[in-house]
């Protein structure tokens, strides 16, 4: 670096005595020049044509450069690359491209969550802008070598995809990168798959997405956190969003030795490639299973952290409750049960009739105490209970999580049934569905359960009717216009 552009550290410019004596030496050269002008011209005999002749060639020399300026613009240094769109030359191995940030073992991708570049090609027009467009999730395995991401990146630029977010999950042998895309709606799912093998990904899987997914990983499982945190019953709700399209079943401690003949799961859990299995808060084990995509370790950890989180709050269920006023007879309050309401629970059974019970249990009538322990429990669903004024509890309703689908479930003591409290606590439960995002709810009954038939028409969604033996399953659609009914707990605790 020379003296002249050498700098401080806080950013003043050195000046060496060398450029001073040279400056200087220039002044009193130009004044030594200036002083045989001014004697050439004051005492010369041809003095005033010399320093007219001067004036004009000065006047010619400053019209030819405002001319020569205005015929050829001089733009700045590397304007020209910018103005045409072009882009540096990837280096070896397709280093440098669309998604490579930084040197590094992958180009720019780095273990966690981070936001990639949107790639584009050169040339993009209104007309290709504005065509319609169509998201997806894709994930594959890569090499982990430098080069590799940006050559993948590149790859899916050319076809014109852009990516919207990007996760990383380190394996001992390469790694599985996670895409959100917004590709062209005429790139078909198999177009895109070849793509990325062509890229060099390997056991690539791609599903459609939608707007929820837009939402970045570190925000939405902070938002999964929190809901587990206030309900304990949205631990399988929170297990399903973290991991995705995924099977999930909770067995009790007692039950895990005498039906599967499993050993409890270790605290720490075991990851089993497409299973995993979790030490459950009540001592139980919940497994999470996923057809086809073997978990990764930071799933796992993920899964595991928010399992630990669940364990170490405790029971609890949101508090809030709703009014509701009844056709007939005085006001009641819908909220949230869990297994506190276990007595209170039985003393509704000992008020109901055997055909009521006989209904809603579909077996012998003395066994239905037995079930109240897993109903109430939030760890396999939530329940909504309707008291009266002094807390008895008159009607109870059940969202029940049963592996990839949702069951749901109405008592209602006789002395209060035709007044509508069954069908509250049913749009109240497929709401939950919904918001849930549950596909598809279903309830089973007795064919001659024409109070239940009228609850499940009253919600205004598709439903498909099967009769087997008596035994009436309704299964209703939730993909259709949602059920429009408050949630006591949601704002109020």
């Amino acid at each position: 670096m020379s003296d002249v552009t050498r700098r401080r550290k806080d950013g003043r410019p050195v000046h060496h005595w060398r450029r001073d004596v040279v400056e200087l030496a220039a002044l009193f050269t130009a004044v030594a020049v200036a002083d045989a002008v001014a004697n050439l011209v004051g005492h010369g005999p041809e003095g005033p044509e010399l320093l007219l002749v001067s004036a004009v060639i000065l006047l010619a020399t400053a019209g030819f450069h405002t001319w020569w300026a205005r015929r050829h613009t001089h733009a700045p240094p590397g304007t020209d690359d910018a103005d045409i769109g072009t882009r540096p030359a990837p280096a070896e191995g397709g280093a440098a491209g669309p998604g490579a940030a930084a040197d590094g073992p992958r180009s720019g991708a780095g273990p966690g969550t981070s936001s990639a570049p949107e790639p584009t090609a050169s040339g993009d027009g209104p007309e290709e802008r504005a065509e319609s467009t169509t998201l997806w999730r894709l994930r594959t395995t890569v090499r982990d070598a430098p080069g590799s991401l940006a050559a993948l990146c590149t790859a899916l630029a050319h076809d014109r995809v852009d990516i919207l977010s990007l996760q990383t999950h380190p394996l001992a042998e390469g790694t599985v990168d996670e895409f959100l895309l917004r590709a062209p709606t005429a790139l078909a799912a198999s177009d895109l798959t070849r793509t990325v093998v062509r890229a060099g990904g390997s056991g690539t899987w791609v599903e459609r997405a939608d707007a929820h997914d837009l939402v970045d990983a570190p925000t939405r499982i902070l938002g999964l956190a929190t809901r587990t945190a206030l309900d304990a019953a949205e631990l399988p709700l929170a297990l399903r969003q973290l991991l995705g399209r995924c099977t999930i079943r909770s067995l009790p401690a007692a039950s895990v030795g005498e039906r599967t003949g499993e050993e409890p799961a270790p605290v720490e859990g075991v990851l089993e490639g497409t299973v995993l299995r979790l030490r459950a808060p009540e001592g139980g084990v919940i497994t999470v299973e996923r057809p086809y995509l073997p978990f990764t370790p930071t799933e796992f950890a993920r899964a595991r952290a928010l399992v630990e989180l669940d364990t170490r709050l405790g029971p609890r269920v949101p508090r809030g409750q709703d009014v509701l006023t009844l056709p007939e007879g005085p006001d009641i309050t819908v909220s949230r049960a869990d297994a506190g309401d276990l007595q209170a629970a039985k003393d509704m059974h000992e008020r109901c009739s055997k055909r009521t019970l006989g209904m809603r249990y579909h077996g012998p009538v003395n066994d239905a105490d037995r079930y109240l322990n897993h109903l109430l429990s939030p760890r396999f669903g939530r329940t909504l209970a309707a008291r009266t004024a002094s807390g008895r509890i008159v009607g109870l309703g059940h969202l029940l999580w049963d592996g990839d689908e949702t069951e749901i479930a109405l008592l209602v003591e006789d002395e209060w049934q035709r007044r509508g409290i069954g069908g509250e606590l049913l749009g109240r439960l497929v709401t939950m569905a919904i918001e849930a995002g549950c596909d598809s709810a279903y309830a089973v009954t007795q064919s001659s359960n024409t109070g239940m038939v009228a609850a499940m028409r009253g919600l205004g969604l598709p439903l498909d009717f099967q009769i087997e033996e008596g035994t009436l399953v309704i299964t209703a659609r939730l993909d259709a216009t949602p059920v429009s009914s408050q949630l006591p707990y949601d704002s109020r605790h």
